[in-house]
């Protein structure tokens, strides 16, 4: 937030943080939090977030509203029907005082310690960072980077050697680095105690080229003698790695660049004050003038660069407050092992005993202006000297930290003197006290007694590390208690090219453009506004033009949610493209028309709707779509159990488009509306007036519980739906009730709507009618319906039986005759006529087409050619899986059993084609 202000004066006021006082500066960047907080919170509303708002918390609040009661405030199309408590709004401390606490009673038990050490310094922010804040960008080779500071590109990923002249011997010793600035801060060289070629160098000294120091020429088996010249120069203050060998080796340490990345005063006034990659470049000059110089070369590799900024990292060396994690990482592991707490996905659980297993101690000082203040004070005591090691206590305030000084080095509080630490505290340490923080601890509040722990965190999987380790550790050890059950990881939303979205790619999706539409004159507009580098600003305007050149069409809310929630959160990032919302938005309009249909049907009945409980399906087709209802409510409930968001959603939205729209409503359209005095499925015993309402009753429960299964996901136009369903309601419309807070539909309601042998045999029965239909197809009809003659199985002879109304309606076809060739009983009729067109619904069922007139023998050949064509393709690709080595060992065996009714089927049809095929030309030829 602080480097987004900053960022913003500069490019407005073209003033520096430094051109402010602190409490300017700081008034500055609440105003743009004030700012973009509440276009956080738009956004949300706009996204239906059905949040408690009145619990609205911030990290650096200095005092929390608390709400007396919980209220829930639910989002809507309309906010008819919705009861709005407006709780008693009280404060209490606010969350900075938690923080405060925290870091009291951590120093007091020796978990927090100030210490002189590395640090990811990023000279952008002229800020420590933590571990996890930096990036790794691997290099192949020399790479031009830009470089927040430069104009012009920098250099990385080569690999420059230079000699040292060892003091009072003829030879040198050569070392190579990828960083030639950090060499005025070498302090020794060092080498294997086992490489030849430097036994003769053991114990001797080598001379600064530019300083003229004496550097010892140390022995350390950490050398890998494989590595450039197998020497290398010892820098403690720049390099993780020189620090331990300093430390093993008792070398000083020397910083020759400053917080802001320029070079200081130990290099000499050629280069004090310069750039550090400017100065790289002018020590290669002097050692290349000096003689010493002995190449460079292009070397891959990793580069640390500051997620936050872009910076590259220097490491240095710095006096920080830290966090001890060891102790605290061992119970968070185990708190996993014992099945205290589940991260979900699991995979991700070798992922947390992997990185907590190997965790540092966390540096939480950051050396910003916004954030928490660190809460602890220097002391100087009177007659101290500037020698004496520093001298420092914590407390609420100073007057508590000057009491705890009194205390603690025996003098009157009036005779101490204290500085607070300028610092803030990293944001993730504030973070990780959130769960129990915004409860009201550290008093023992009613919420607190209430809520804590919470139940589950959902997250996204990038800040596992960032925030959720975290917060487990502070949870356990601030309260003694895990802050949740359950941890739940949701993929990142990436572009429709599997990039992260950045502002400076211009490839940052805005919610509220895809739910409202947007321009792109209106997008090119929002990026000029904002922070972007003029560079940066191009890139992003030309990727906007060239993804989205028409903007972004308007796709409301809840094809968004939709689309979000249709992909696999479990897994692999999602890759989110505006068409694939768009999608969405046309399922919305399948559900307007579905409910059309269905209030149309519902008005012009007579009788009421029956209860759930009284309505007994009586058609086979009644009965199958209640049976993939109840199918679909179970699946339902097993995937909201396991969080796979994906399945609900693949699962209510082939409910509703491919068995409710395409099959059932198809079905009894003759039936409830009576359209088709042709239809195949006329009012007669079957489809009586009862048969009517029965289907009007199914027809009602399957549009209204789908709609409450779908409102979670899309709670706007389900609650238009719903409350347009209401009057038809059994037992009368609730004015008081709204669908969001509705009971979610269960599979028990459903279970006497559970016929598997239907759902089963109907599978055969959609194969047949795809097959009749493609025929027609063949044939170029349209209002014509032929007779066709099914060839197949007894078995499959009774299910088509079963669902012959179906069949006929759903087919467009006048009759349906069944032959058996294996069979003696009535199952049996005539076989079908000669010279009639052949669909294969499976390897045991045809369906024979019989065309009086109107199709030309060539043109038969023509689409019957065409037709094996696409098919000889497909049966050769399943055969080459079926025969590879592997295909017996690796695939289950009901895949397998799948896969051989599949190529059966295929082969039968080729083969059904090639016969067809072979007597049309006969007969051409006979012509």
């Amino acid at each position: 937030m602080q480097t987004v202000v900053e960022r913003r004066l500069l490019r407005e006021e073209g003033k520096h943080r430094q051109d402010f006082t602190r409490e300017e500066f700081l008034r500055e960047v609440w105003k743009w939090k004030n700012e973009k907080g509440e276009e956080i919170y738009h956004q949300l509303r706009r996204l239906g977030a059905s949040l408690d708002w009145s619990r609205a918390c911030f990290t650096m609040d200095p005092v929390r509203p608390h709400a007396s009661s919980i209220s829930v405030v639910f989002c809507h199309v309309t906010c008819v029907n919705v009861r709005h408590f407006q709780p008693l709004l009280i404060f209490i401390k606010g969350f900075s005082r938690a923080v405060t606490e925290a870091f009291i009673r951590l120093c007091d038990s020796g978990l927090i310690y100030r210490s002189e050490g590395l640090v990811n310094w990023s000279c952008a922010l002229e800020s420590a960072i933590s571990d996890i804040e930096v990036d790794s960008k691997e290099l192949p080779g020399q790479t031009m980077l830009s470089v927040p500071g430069y104009e012009n590109k920098v250099e990385f990923g080569t690999m420059v050697t230079f000699a040292y002249p060892v003091e009072g011997h003829e030879g040198e010793v050569a070392v190579s680095t990828t960083r030639p600035e950090t060499m005025l801060g070498d302090v020794a060289v060092a080498v294997h105690p086992d490489d030849p070629r430097y036994q003769a160098f053991h114990g001797k000294q080598c001379r600064h080229p530019f300083t003229n120091r004496l550097l010892p020429i140390v022995t350390d088996p950490m050398v890998d003698m494989e590595l450039g010249t197998g020497a290398v120069k010892v820098t403690p203050a720049h390099d993780h790695t020189d620090f331990l060998l300093s430390q093993r080796h008792s070398l000083p340490r020397l910083t020759v660049i400053r917080g802001d990345g320029t070079m200081s005063p130990p290099c000499g006034q050629w280069l004090e004050g310069a750039k550090r990659f400017d100065a790289r470049q002018l020590i290669v000059d002097a050692l290349v003038e000096k003689k010493l110089f002995r190449g460079k070369k292009s070397h891959p590799m990793t580069l640390p660069v500051c997620s936050r900024s872009g910076d590259i990292i220097e490491p240095l060396l710095k006096k920080q407050w830290f966090v001890r994690c060891g102790e605290m990482a061992k119970k968070a592991i185990q708190a996993v092992e014992d099945g205290q707490l589940e991260i979900i996905p699991h995979f991700y659980t070798k992922t947390w005993k992997q990185w907590l297993s190997n965790i540092s101690d966390w540096c939480i000082s950051r050396q910003l202006w916004w954030g928490h203040q660190i809460p602890a004070y220097r002391v100087e005591l009177p007659n101290c000297t500037e020698k004496e090691e520093e001298k420092w206590v914590w407390g609420q305030s100073e007057d508590e930290a000057r009491q705890r000084a009194a205390v603690k080095y025996g003098v009157r509080p009036e005779a101490i003197t204290l500085t607070q630490d300028p610092d803030v505290l990293d944001t993730w340490f504030s973070s990780g006290l959130f769960p129990f923080a915004m409860l009201g601890w550290p008093e023992q509040t009613a919420d607190l007694q209430r809520y804590y722990p919470n139940s589950i965190l959902e997250t996204g999987n990038d800040l596992i590390f960032f925030w959720v380790a975290r917060m487990v550790m502070l949870g356990t050890e601030l309260t003694g208690q895990l802050p949740f059950k359950q941890v739940l990881f949701h993929s990142l939303v990436r572009d429709k090219h599997g990039r992260k979205m950045s502002k400076s790619l211009g490839n940052v999706i805005d919610p509220l453009d895809v739910i409202h539409g947007v321009s792109l004159e209106r997008l090119q507009e929002k990026v000029m506004e904002g922070n972007l580098d003029p560079r940066e600003r191009l890139v992003a305007m030309e990727a906007q033009r060239k993804d989205l050149p028409k903007g972004i069409p308007q796709c409301g809310t809840d094809a968004l949610r939709f689309a979000l929630c249709s992909h696999k959160m479990q897994g692999e990032d999602i890759s989110l493209s505006i068409s694939q919302v768009l999608s969405c938005r046309h399922f919305c309009n399948k559900m307007w028309q579905t409910l059309r249909f269905t209030l149309g049907v519902l008005g012009d009945n007579t009788a009421p709707v029956g209860t759930l409980e009284e309505t007994t399906p009586l058609s086979s087709m009644d009965r199958w779509i209640c049976s993939r209802l109840y199918s679909t409510v179970l699946q339902c409930e097993q995937a909201f159990e396991a969080y796979e968001l994906h399945t609900v959603t693949a699962a209510l939205y082939s409910f509703w488009v491919h068995s409710l729209c395409d099959v059932y409503v198809e079905y009894v359209k003759p039936v409830l509306v009576q359209q088709d005095e042709g239809a195949a499925v006329q009012p007669d015993s079957e489809h009586s007036d009862r048969a009517r309402q029965v289907a009007s009753s199914v027809l009602y429960h399957c549009v209204s519980t789908s709609l409450a299964l779908l409102s979670p996901f899309m709670p706007f136009i389900t609650e238009e739906l719903w409350q347009r369903l209401q009057p038809f309601r059994p037992g009368g419309a609730d004015a008081q009730t709204s669908l969001c807070l509705q009971p979610c539909p269960r599979s028990s309601q459903l279970a006497h709507w559970h016929f598997p042998e239907e759902e089963g045999d109907f599978l055969l029965v959609q194969e047949a009618i795809r097959t009749a239909r493609s025929l027609r197809a063949q044939c170029g009809m349209t209002k014509e319906k032929p007779a066709v003659w099914a060839v197949c199985s007894p078995s499959q002879a009774r299910v088509l039986l079963h669902f012959k109304s179906a069949v006929l309606t759903l087919s467009r076809i006048s009759s349906l005759h069944i032959y058996c060739p294996q069979t003696a009983d009535n199952l049996r009729s005539t076989p079908p006529p000669k010279g009639s067109l052949v669909g294969v619904v499976d390897h045991t069922c045809q369906l024979h087409l019989h065309v009086q007139s109107g199709l030309s023998a060539d043109k038969q050949i023509q689409q019957l050619s065409q037709r094996r064509d696409k098919l000889i393709p497909k049966l050769e690709e399943i055969l080459h899986r079926v025969r590879s080595p592997d295909y017996l060992t690796k695939v289950p065996a009901h895949v397998r059993q799948r896969m051989d009714s599949k190529v059966s089927a295929l082969q039968q049809e080729v083969k059904t084609i090639e016969d067809q095929l072979k007597v049309l030309q006969q007969t051409q030829t006979a012509e």
